[in-house]
């Protein structure tokens, strides 16, 4: 049933009718038709037209593939990992944004702060965390979060998934900017370690205002930039057409971000994105952020807050 829901991009097109094949060969099987050995072959070919296409994606596509309606959201991983989670609310100076999730659980069976924009999935969803662009109450909501953790020596984890923070008038006028530059302070501040997941799109000062971490993770074709491709393209050759061209010029891909040092770990996604089986995705991202934790356990908070600060300012200066 999932599959006749599943959404395709437009690269996609080629696995779109293998598969729109295989649903007809099955509704005859259904009917009476041994027709079994006719969909194993049609399902092969379908298989090996995604691995193919998946192995050489062009940054573009994997930008499609990043913002894909069908992949697993923030609040996907804080339900299949974070057990016991109590959300927390407020800035304790405006108001509640819900574009920015927080609160306090248990990952395998230890307390950590959880903090992520939400997208949302569904139209209700998405007008309800505004598409996971969060407003100046959202990074104060994680500054009051990250500092209540710090005090009570409870690592922080972040998941990454944003266009970019909120640029609207109310937004600007509470001081957007500001509440950006504090909450991406607070994670350098942290005495307690702290390892960011990008989980889709990471976008701008809105995404680094919660990433500046220990460890830095990526899933294989989440995207990571200063500006959005089709933003770039708009600005540089005031043709937003070009935002192919942009993609590749402004190395946005993990595997050009962790060549770069700008991440450190790239996490395997399954063949044809995270969408295509996102119970082992969030499996295999919750054994990444166990082993990041797990190598940060030992050291002391002037060590946890020293390498931080290292790491970024080693950003563009060592380049591999």
């Amino acid at each position: 049933m999932t599959q006749l829901m599943r959404s395709y991009l437009d690269f996609e097109k080629p696995v779109a009718e293998l598969d729109a094949k295989i649903d007809e060969l099955r509704a005859l099987a259904a009917s009476g038709s041994d027709i079994a050995d006719e969909i194993a072959r049609v399902e092969g070919k379908a298989g090996q037209a995604l691995d193919e296409l998946y192995s050489a994606l062009t940054p573009w596509q994997k930008a499609q593939v990043a913002r894909h309606p069908q992949r697993p959201h923030c609040v996907d991983y804080i339900n299949a990992l974070i057990t016991e989670f109590t959300p927390l609310a407020g800035d304790r100076k405006f108001g509640e944004d819900e574009a920015l999730m927080g609160g306090f659980g248990r990952f395998r069976g230890e307390s950590v702060c959880v903090i992520g924009q939400e997208k949302g999935a569904t139209t209700e969803t998405r007008l309800k965390h505004n598409f996971g662009m969060a407003r100046p109450e959202g990074y104060r909501k994680a500054v009051r979060l990250m500092e209540m953790a710090d005090r009570f020596g409870i690592p922080v984890l972040s998941l990454v998934d944003t266009a970019g923070a909120y640029p609207g008038i109310g937004a600007e006028e509470r001081g957007q900017a500001e509440a950006i530059a504090r909450s991406t302070d607070a994670c350098l501040s942290l005495t307690v370690p702290n390892v960011a997941v990008i989980i889709g799109e990471g976008g701008s000062g809105g995404a680094i205002a919660i990433a500046t971490a220990n460890r830095v993770l990526m899933l294989e074709h989440a995207i990571y930039s200063v500006i959005s491709p089709e933003a770039a393209s708009s600005i540089l050759w005031r043709d937003s057409s070009k935002a192919q061209e942009a993609a590749t010029n402004m190395k946005i891909t993990a595997q050009d971000l962790a060549r770069f040092g700008v991440i450190d770990t790239v996490l395997k996604e399954p063949v044809g994105g995270a969408h295509r089986d996102p119970q082992a995705m969030i499996a295999l991202t919750g054994d990444a952020i166990a082993q990041a934790f797990n190598d940060l356990r030992h050291l002391d908070g002037e060590t946890i807050r020293r390498q931080r600060r290292q790491k970024f300012l080693d950003i563009g200066r060592k380049l591999g």
